[in-house]
């Protein structure tokens, strides 16, 4: 019995003769050619960059030579009427206004009562009975100009802080 592993190789086919030089494919030349283009073409731009600030010294500006010119002006004027003014209109409602007053309850005792017969709770002012939230509502009751100390008066109706609220 022979051994499988020793018989001869087989035949291989011809290999055909290479060429001396080969070309190379479209692909790589681009490789080369691209970058060198564009190197060309930013040396080109700074060289004519550099050529703009350069001044030769037998080179002179022009002077401007003063040449007539001739200017036409068209204007019309169309008379325009004016319109009539719209007619006034004034709209009026009528509010009815009720107030209630509750009377407060005469003081059984005259204790209260100092030697000129006026109370001590009667001081002429009313306080901190009366608040008025802006100084719309103070107007509207014409309360103001407030000063600091009478009734209604309260530090942010005076935005200056000058002791007058809702004076301007």
């Amino acid at each position: 019995m022979t051994n499988p592993y020793t018989s001869a190789p087989m035949p291989q086919p011809p290999v055909p003769p290479q060429p001396a030089f080969r070309p190379a494919p479209g692909w790589a030349r681009k490789r080369y050619v691209l970058p060198a283009l564009g190197l060309a073409f930013f040396l080109g731009i700074g060289a004519g960059a550099s050529d703009q600030d350069a001044k030769t010294s037998d080179a002179r500006p022009t002077a401007a030579s003063p040449q007539p010119t001739v200017t036409v002006t068209a204007t019309m004027t169309t008379p325009v009427e004016e319109p009539e003014p719209a007619p006034t209109v004034t709209a009026t409602k009528t509010v009815k206004v009720t107030t209630t007053v509750t009377a407060a309850p005469a003081a059984a005792d005259d204790s209260a009562s100092d030697a000129s017969g006026a109370s001590d709770d009667d001081s002429g002012s009313s306080g901190g009975d009366v608040y008025y939230a802006n100084c719309s509502e103070a107007r509207a009751a014409g309360a103001a100009p407030i000063h600091r100390g009478e009734p209604g008066y309260a530090s942010h109706l005076d935005r200056d802080n000058d002791g007058v609220g809702c004076d301007s």
